[in-house]
């Protein structure tokens, strides 16, 4: 698609944009009066308007029920997670019984690691991306440290070539081959935090299945963000949360995925609860557990409710505007902020580097830009001028135009915004 760096084109791709009404259903916070800028729903999205009346549907019946309301309520809290596989599998590319929403992310993750971490001495190696997420990174560490091995030799990190932001997948996969049959699991973020790279999940996924060892992803990153095929990818375990892109609210509930090949086999080795039980004989309390031969299994606790409700708030506007089309918009829209920010550094002198790949199948919302110089400033004004962005040590601002909310004004005002900046 042609682009152009001037207001009247922002707003004609608003006017034919078939999403439009959907920024409508969402709160906007407000700077000076009028709407921000709001770019952080790689960190947080936005509330729904429908929220409130989801959560209190459920405050409602627990009031007027009790206990009653788990077999009883408008949306009966005892199968509550039930609802939600449907829903998601179009979101992460599964099958229904390979997903389950259930506690939070990095619980999640610890909770996956029991399945398909199990090292050996001859097999024990994690391999991750270096800079990943530092809550996968302290899990890795401790459940390295938890199996008695030292996790300076037991985790590998793959890192970017001197002088490059982003991996290659052919390093990835060379390092896999390269530590060969001592790999145990191999462990990426689908979209990394910082630079915003999409990785190749499907070629990791090979890679790893080559030497024998598990292939896993955190798609805190990914998830209602990019395009997943998880299940044709031959993926064994992914884990994602719902408070980013997904809009379910801080600290909102996470999910699991977990391929059916594993999932049915109830051998698989895991830490139990009583929800991860089999329904049928659940409530006779008995000794000796008996996993449900899908994702469920893997559950521990009865659903949070609450949170719960929050989700599928989200998830039906998900629903209502089809993950197809968020893509396309997506793509629009870091399109549309990668050729902006071009545009400013053609004028101004390179003074922005953007770590983000260009190539739109190798990235999702986010746009990570590099300011060397006074980059702290840059983005300090930029919330003074009511952009809500997101700064990363040393010297990074994230970006994330989200295709439900956000607008291509929204990238048009924030480049004129920098323009402003940079012209003092």
């Amino acid at each position: 698609m042609s682009f152009q760096n001037i207001s009247e084109s922002a707003k004609k791709l608003d006017e034919q944009d078939p999403l439009k009404e959907f920024r409508g259903k969402f709160f906007i916070p407000q700077h000076q009066g009028k709407d921000c800028i709001y770019f952080t729903g790689n960190s947080l999205g936005l509330q729904p308007r429908s929220t409130s009346q989801y959560v209190q549907q459920e405050l409602d019946d627990w009031a007027q029920m009790g206990v009653e309301g788990h077999f009883h309520a408008k949306n009966p809290w005892m199968p509550y997670h039930e609802i939600f596989p449907k829903q998601l599998s179009k979101i992460v590319g599964c099958k229904e019984n390979e997903v389950v929403v259930m506690n939070s992310l990095t619980v999640n993750l610890h909770l996956l690691m029991v399945s398909f971490y199990r090292p050996t001495k001859n097999r024990h190696k994690i391999i991750c991306e270096a800079k990943a997420f530092p809550s996968d990174q302290y899990a890795l560490e401790t459940q390295a440290k938890h199996h008695g091995f030292d996790p300076a030799a037991a985790v590998i990190e793959v890192s970017p070539r001197e002088g490059e932001y982003v991996l290659r997948i052919e390093d990835i996969v060379a390092t896999i081959k390269e530590h060969g049959d001592s790999v145990a699991v191999v462990l990426f973020g689908g979209v990394n935090y910082y630079t915003g790279q999409l990785f190749d999940m499907k070629s990791i996924t090979k890679a790893a299945h080559a030497v024998g060892a598990f292939a896993g992803f955190d798609l805190a990153h990914a998830a209602g963000n990019v395009d997943l095929h998880l299940h044709d990818w031959d993926v064994d375990f992914a884990c994602w949360c719902s408070y980013k892109y997904m809009n379910s609210g801080p600290g909102g509930v996470s999910g699991i995925y977990i391929h059916e090949k594993h999932a049915s086999d109830t051998s698989v080795p895991r830490f139990a609860g009583w929800w991860g039980y089999t329904k049928e004989t659940r409530f006779k309390m008995e000794k000796g557990f008996h996993a449900i031969p899908t994702a469920e299994g893997w559950q521990l606790s009865n659903a949070p409710v609450l949170s719960m409700a929050a989700h599928k708030a989200s998830l039906d506007i998900f629903d209502e505007a089809g993950i197809g089309r968020l893509h396309e918009k997506r793509k629009l829209l870091s399109g549309y902020l990668h050729y902006i920010l071009r545009e400013i550094n053609s004028e101004f002198g390179n003074v922005i580097h953007v770590i983000t790949p260009a190539d739109e199948n190798e990235r999702g919302c986010q746009v990570s830009m590099l300011v060397e110089n006074k980059g702290k400033e840059m983005f300090e004004e930029l919330t003074k001028q009511g952009v809500v962005a997101d700064w990363r040590e040393p010297n990074v601002i994230r970006i994330a135009p989200v295709p439900l909310y956000n607008t291509f004004e929204d990238i048009w005002r924030f480049g004129n915004i920098i323009e402003s900046i940079l012209k003092k």
